[in-house]
């Protein structure tokens, strides 16, 4: 009998163990939940009514459905993950960020936004509100775990709800939550997003500033119907998609060496670029599609304009840092069936302009804007948080330049996406409209 006992419950100890399996995360976790496992953003509105409406308006709700994301993924991702193996995993592992409930079920790839699935949901409430902590030493690569049910987190004790359980969870609270998805290796195991990193390797992770400081403000409200008034999370994401968080990110002064210059003479401007605001490099996140560059002129007594290039420093990899009438992206020809593909216009600006970016680059050697393609990385001339770049114009006057005032103007612009790649792609312009971020004036007078 005892013998018998001790056989079950050695049976039932293995049976447990066999069933204690480690939490699934990153590419694991493709196809093991089912849609009903979560619920959809309009169940949270009926009591969440505020925050579903700023979420409606985020890129968290855009993730999938954004035109650039579309074309992005199904122009290029999907065809070349299905010529290429080496990066076959995009083909699933785009949507572990873009789309993860649709990820995490196994659906690849979803249907298209056209076709109104559950895709379009994106970063959903429930997603977020159901990840209890991520697999690994360092959270990238979509390496949450999600534990979907009734028990949902978010970062306040106490809270009780006739819907759902609420837990607080510091996790949920934390940069390592964001950086499941804001850090990404390419399949070359080159890191193509490091937001997280460089904020951690930068002064506001010293301070104890984390992302949601910035992206997710609190200010007074309720967070649900039946709530009392509290400080609320915001949930509008304010990032690299809204003209608010660019407008000022990067402040700008300029000015002469001196200030009267005989009329054959040369002008030296100086021109400092100070992040005083970001947390992380600007520009950051798809740093291969991101263009940020400081265009510089001179207008005369007379209002004629000049463009001024910026002179070189001559670090490594300069090249990729001052605008240029050269082509690249090539390796877009593999997943658009085009052999030979010239590739195009590489920057798109003024020529001579000085360019804030960190180039990528394919198998080959050339610069890519497909980041599941990059296999190594080029001299990154971003400006970090806190740091100030100096650029310096030299302008030898022109002989025919009138006596007079002459006013300097510098423009810093940044892009979502290099317009020649926009434009062969049909892009919607918006994507590739310049945008002001900064500007910044000086003059000298010219004397005979």
């Amino acid at each position: 009998m005892r013998r018998v006992l001790w056989l079950l419950l050695l049976m039932f100890g293995f049976l447990n163990w066999g069933s204690a399996q480690e939490p699934l995360a990153g590419d694991e976790a493709l196809g093991s939940r089912k849609y009903q496992d979560y619920e959809k953003p309009e169940a949270c509105k009926s009591c969440h009514d505020n925050i579903y409406e700023q979420w409606t308006q985020a890129m968290m709700s855009q993730a999938y459905t954004h035109h650039w994301d579309e074309i992005e993924y199904f122009k290029l991702a999907v065809p070349h993950a299905e010529k290429d193996e080496m990066v076959a995993g995009v083909k699933a592992g785009c949507n572990g960020c873009h789309a993860p409930i649709s990820f995490l079920v196994g659906d690849v790839p979803p249907p298209k936004p056209e076709e109104n699935s559950r895709a379009n949901e994106s970063v959903s409430c429930d997603f977020c509100h159901t990840v209890s902590g991520f697999k690994g030493d360092v959270p990238f690569n979509y390496n949450y775990i999600s534990t979907p049910g009734r028990l949902k987190y978010g970062p306040k004790p106490g809270l009780k709800s006739p819907h759902h359980d609420t837990q607080e969870s510091d996790f949920i609270k934390s940069p390592e939550f964001c950086a499941t998805c804001h850090n990404e290796k390419s399949p070359y195991g080159v890191w193509v997003k490091s937001t997280y990193l460089e904020w951690k390797e930068g002064p506001y992770s010293k301070q104890g500033v984390v992302c949601q400081d910035c992206h997710m403000p609190k200010g007074w409200g309720k967070n649900a119907k039946m709530s009392k008034e509290d400080l609320v999370a915001q949930h509008l994401f304010h990032g690299a998609h809204d003209p608010g968080k660019l407008a000022g990110a990067i402040e700008i002064r300029m000015n002469p060496l001196e200030r009267e210059v005989p009329y054959d003479g040369t002008v030296v401007l100086k021109v400092q670029l100070f992040n005083g605001k970001c947390g992380h490099k600007v520009p950051s996140g798809s740093v291969e599609d991101r263009i940020m560059w400081l265009h510089v002129t001179a207008t005369d007594a007379n209002g004629k304009v000049y463009h001024l290039p910026v002179d070189k420093k001559g670090f490594e990899g300069e090249e990729y840092t001052i605008a240029a009438d050269v082509l690249a992206y090539q390796d877009m020809g593999l997943p658009l069936g085009i052999p030979d593909f010239k590739g195009l216009p590489r920057d798109g600006v003024p020529v001579g302009d000085r360019i804030f970016r960190m180039p990528y680059f394919d198998p080959q050697g050339r610069m890519t804007i497909m980041q599941w393609n990059t296999k190594s990385l080029g001299v990154d001339y971003r400006i970090g948080p806190r740091e100030t770049k100096i650029e310096t114009y030299t302008w030898t006057l022109p002989e025919d330049i009138p006596a007079g005032k002459v006013t300097f103007k510098a423009e810093l612009f940044y892009q979502r996406l290099v317009k020649p790649v926009a434009d062969f792609l049909k892009v919607p312009e918006e994507e590739s409209h310049p945008f002001l971020i900064n500007k910044a004036t000086t003059w000298v007078e010219v004397y005979e």
